[in-house]
C-alpha cells in the first residue's frame, strides 16, 4: 500500500467547525520542546533523534514497543532539582514513577535522596547501592516484614501513615535496639487541582493522618512518646500533577500551624516538613509547568513566611519529584499497523503496544502528545485517536491528536513524556510482553529493563 492509498479521516477543517478541538500545530514536523526531552531533535531526513541515535536504528536493534530513556536529561533534572533547593534542603525522587537499579545508581551519582513505598522498591533501591540513610519509606499499609527490612537497613525515615503503623514500627525498632527515624503524614483537607483519583490531601482518602478532630495532634502526641522512635517531622501530600501553587501555599500553612502547637504543648521544635512531590509536567502543548528554581523559591517563601508568623525556626524542607524528573525524560516508540477512517469522525491508528504499556489514559483519562517519527510529511493533518491491539475498547494510547493524513502502517510514531508511571504501572494484560526500557546518552544505547519475552510468562505459571 502507498503511503496515500488508504482513505483519510477527517482534516483540519473538518474537525475546527465542531468546535470540539484544538487546532493542530502549524507544523506537525516541528517538535514542542516542552513534551521531549532536551537532545530529542530530527535529522537531516526529517527522523527523530534521541542522544544522537535515529528512531529507525533504535527501532531496528531494540524493537517496539519500547520505552527510551534520555539519560543526559534525567541527570540534567536531577541537578536542577538539587541545585534550586540548595544544600539546606533535601531532594527525594519518587521511586514509584520508575526505578531500576540504574535510575538508582544516576540518583547517587547526582546527589539525590530515594523514597521508596514497598518491600521491592526498598531492594531495588539497596541491591543497587543506595545509602539507607538517604531512603524514605512510604506507604499506608507497610507490611511486618517490610517495616522490619527498613529498619533493619537502617533507613533514613520511615513516614507513618497510621496509629496503628505507629505502634507497630516502634514495636520492630525496639526489638532492633534502634530509634528509628520517623515522620508522620498528614492530611490537610487540601484539595489539589487535578484528577480525583490523583488528590491525595483531601481527608476522604487512604493516606495520612487527619488534621480534623485533633487526629495528627494525638498522633505526634504518641510517637513523641515512644523511646523507640525519633519524629523528626511533619509530611504533607496534596496531589499530583499540579500547577497552581496555591494548594502547596494552605497546606503549608496548615502544617505550620501543627509545628506550632507541637511547640506549646511540647516543647519541641520539629526540625523538617516533607511537602512531597506532585508537580506537573507537560503532556501537551497546553501545559505550562513551572521550572524548579521557581518550585524551591515559592515553597521556601511559604514555608519561611508562615514560620516567621508563627515564631518558628524555619524548618529544613523536603520535597519529592518523581514525575517531574524522570516523565519529560523518556517517550514510547510504536510502530502503526492497522488505519482506520471514520468519515466524519476520527481516524483510528492502532499500534503494536496500548494499555498494558500505558494504563494512564484508561485510568485517569490523561492527556498525551503524538509525532510521526520515522520520517516528515507535507500532508494536511488528521485527526486520530492512537489505540493499542488488546482486547478493551477503552485500550486508548493518546485520545486525539492530529497526525498526518498520509500515515501508512509501518511508520513509526512516538508518544512522549511516558517516563513516569508507564513502565511502572505496566503490565501483561493478554499475555502482553512489557517493553524494555533503553537508556539512551551521547550516541550509545543500552538496554536498562529488558523485554519480557514469552519463556518469561511460562516460568511464571507453574501449572
Amino acid at each position: 500500500m502507498s503511503r496515500s492509498a488508504h482513505p483519510a479521516g477527517p482534516r483540519h477543517a473538518d474537525v475546527l467547525t465542531e468546535g470540539h478541538y484544538s487546532a493542530p500545530a502549524a507544523d506537525l514536523n516541528v517538535l514542542d520542546e516542552k513534551v521531549w526531552s532536551r537532545t530529542v531533535t530530527r535529522d537531516a531526513d526529517g527522523a527523530l533523534t534521541v542522544g544522537g541515535i535515529g528512531v529507525a536504528r533504535l527501532a531496528e536493534e531494540f524493537g517496539t514497543p519500547a520505552y527510551f530513556l534520555d539519560e543526559s536529561d534525567f541527570r540534567a533534572r536531577c541537578r536542577a532539582w538539587s541545585e534550586a533547593f540548595g544544600p539546606d534542603a533535601d531532594v527525594f525522587y519518587a521511586g514509584k514513577a520508575f526505578l531500576s537499579r540504574a535510575v538508582v545508581r544516576w540518583l547517587q551519582e547526582e546527589g539525590l535522596h530515594l523514597d521508596v513505598c514497598s518491600g521491592g522498591e526498598l531492594t531495588t533501591a539497596l541491591d543497587a547501592g543506595m545509602p539507607a540513610e538517604r531512603i524514605a519509606f512510604h506507604g499506608n499499609n507497610k507490611t511486618v516484614a517490610e517495616i522490619e527490612r527498613a529498619v533493619e537497613a537502617g533507613v533514613g525515615r520511615i513516614v507513618l501513615d497510621s496509629f496503628q503503623e505507629i505502634v507497630r514500627v516502634a514495636h520492630i525498632a525496639r526489638s532492633r535496639g534502634v530509634r528509628q527515624r520517623v515522620q508522620i503524614r498528614v492530611t490537610v483537607g487540601v484539595e489539589a487541582h487535578t484528577h480525583e483519583f490523583i488528590a491525595t490531601a483531601h481527608e476522604d482518602q487512604k493516606f495520612g493522618i487527619a488534621l480534623a478532630d485533633g487526629q495528627a495532634a494525638e498522633a505526634v502526641r504518641r510517637a513523641l512518646g515512644l523511646d523507640s522512635l525519633e519524629l523528626i517531622g511533619i509530611h504533607s501530600h496534596i496531589g499530583s500533577q499540579i500547577f497552581d501553587m496555591a494548594g502547596f501555599e494552605v497546606s503549608a500553612r496548615r502544617v505550620v500551624q501543627l509545628l506550632a502547637e507541637v511547640r506549646d504543648e511540647h516543647g519541641v521544635e520539629l526540625p523538617e516538613i516533607d511537602l512531597g512531590g506532585g508537580l506537573g509536567i507537560a503532556y501537551t502543548s497546553d501545559d505550562d509547568p513551572r521550572e524548579p528554581h521557581e518550585i524551591a523559591k515559592a515553597l521556601s517563601d511559604i514555608v519561611t513566611r508562615e514560620c516567621e508568623s508563627a515564631g518558628l525556626r524555619t524548618p529544613r524542607i523536603s520535597v519529592e519529584p518523581g514525575r517531574a524528573i524522570v516523565g519529560p525524560t523518556a517517550f514510547t516508540l510504536y510502530e502503526v499497523g492497522t488505519i482506520k477512517p471514520l468519515e466524519g469522525l476520527r481516524t483510528y491508528v492502532s499500534v503494536d503496544g496500548g494499555m498494558s504499556d500505558n494504563i494512564r489514559t484508561a485510568l485517569y483519562d490523561a492527556e498525551y502528545s503524538v509525532a510521526l517519527v520515522s520520517r516528515t510529511s507535507d500532508a494536511e493533518p488528521m485527526l486520530v485517536r492512537v489505540v493499542g491491539k488488546h482486547c478493551e475498547s477503552g485500550d486508548i494510547v493518546v485520545k486525539d491528536a492530529f497526525l498526518p493524513a498520509d500515515l501508512a502502517p509501518g511508520d513509526l510514531i512516538a508518544v512522549p513524556a511516558t517516563g513516569a508511571y508507564c513502565r511502572s504501572m505496566a503490565s501483561n494484560y493478554n499475555h502482553a510482553l512489557r517493553p524494555p526500557v533503553v537508556a539512551v546518552r551521547d550516541g550509545e544505547a543500552r538496554v536498562i529493563v529488558r523485554r519480557e519475552t514469552e519463556e518469561d510468562l511460562l516460568r511464571l505459571d507453574v501449572g
